[in-house]
């Protein structure tokens, strides 16, 4: 159908994610960029400590659950949360989500759209940690 470009810096991780499932099951193609830059609301200890505790989960790291270290992939984690994964309408509409660190040079010139609705600074969040923080604390070398 259509194509959306987003621009993630400054956005809630959250409210994001349920965007774009929404418009992913609807049939869009959704390119998401700056993924590093999304914010996650709450205290900075405790967000980072309960990320920590699902990256421990489980008696070996062989077995899992496995939990990614990487921005892009964490937030691909959250995202499959939102969506009907294990259902075929699920697994392609995760299939039509692209999730990138930074700004390829191939969508430098695209035209991302604003979601201000989404935007850290309307909520007045006291409290928050940005995606790369948390992904560092998590061992990330990125």
């Amino acid at each position: 159908m259509a194509k959306i470009f987003i621009d993630a810096e400054g956005k809630v991780l959250g409210r994001l994610c349920s965007y774009i499932a929404k418009n992913a099951l609807l049939g869009n193609e959704v390119i998401v960029c700056n993924i590093e830059k999304c914010v996650i609301s709450g205290d900075r200890r405790h967000v980072i400590e309960t990320y920590l505790q699902r990256r421990r989960r489980g008696k070996s790291p062989r077995w899992g659950p496995k939990y990614p270290k990487r921005p892009d992939l964490v937030f691909r984690r959250a995202l499959r949360g939102m969506l009907p994964y294990k259902k075929e309408k699920g697994k392609k509409a995760l299939r039509r989500i692209k999730v990138f660190i930074g700004v390829p040079e191939e969508f430098k010139d695209a035209n991302f759209i604003k979601l201000e609705e989404f935007d850290k600074s309307k909520f007045k969040i006291p409290k928050f940690v940005t995606l790369e923080e948390v992904c560092r604390e998590l061992g990330w070398k990125g």
